[in-house]
């Protein structure tokens, strides 16, 4: 069997690097946990995200354990 190392490929002089960003401050965030029997409701649908979306929620999961889906949302909490 036959292993070749391929070197690192090196930046060349000039290149372009991504700038560096730091955060002052730490984000803070607040959650919202929507529940839904889907036997008994119908799905949060594109409507209703949108909605949530104008208030700033941002969907950031979805668990399901039959018939029950959870929605979990957050949004950026200003100081």
């Amino acid at each position: 069997m036959i292993h070749m190392l391929i070197p690192p490929r090196q930046p060349q002089p000039g290149s372009i690097r991504p700038p560096m960003v730091y955060v002052e401050k730490p984000v803070r965030w607040e959650y919202k946990q929507i529940v839904r029997d889907l036997e008994k409701e119908k799905a949060v649908d594109e409507a209703e995200l949108n909605a949530l979306g104008a208030q700033g929620w941002e969907l950031s999961g979805i668990a399901q354990q039959p018939p029950t889906t959870y929605y979990y949302l957050k949004r950026q909490i200003e100081k």
